[in-house]
């Protein structure tokens, strides 16, 4: 049985629109704003899983952190001393957690905030030109 070819998969659709021609429509510039858009969205998504790494990456930091101040902390009550030390040394390890997972929360949503705002800004920054040069095709008329 003869391999047949799929015939969409050498299509230029550049082509296609360059050879459709409609009154009042410039398809070469239709043709690299949507480029431009598809660049864009590209770009807004490498910021994005960039950020998601780097996230992950502090994450793990802070876990790994975690249980070394865990273990430490561990110790430290299961020396000697007398009761009321052992409890005044576990409230202050209990606070001393609590705080620290406060702070490490607040930059991990810094973090998040930063990368989310990085890749709005570049999609925010091509939907207005791409506004402009809408607007300036519609000027050409």
């Amino acid at each position: 049985m003869a391999k047949q070819e799929n015939p969409f998969f050498n299509v230029d659709f550049q082509k296609i629109m360059t050879d459709f021609k409609m009154p009042g429509i410039d398809a070469d510039a239709l043709m690299n704003a949507q480029q431009k858009n598809i660049e864009a969205i590209t770009n807004a998504n490498q910021l994005a899983a960039e950020g998601m790494q780097a996230i992950g990456k502090r994450q793990a930091e802070l876990f790994q952190q975690a249980v070394e101040e865990s273990q430490k902390a561990l110790g430290d009550l299961m020396s000697q001393g007398a009761p009321e030390d052992r409890v005044a040394k576990q409230a202050e390890a209990v606070k001393k957690t609590i705080e620290q997972t406060v702070s490490n929360m607040r930059e991990i949503s810094e973090m998040l905030a930063k990368s989310n705002q990085e890749a709005f800004d570049v999609l925010n920054k091509r939907i207005t030109e791409s506004l402009d040069e809408l607007q300036s095709l519609a000027g050409k008329k």
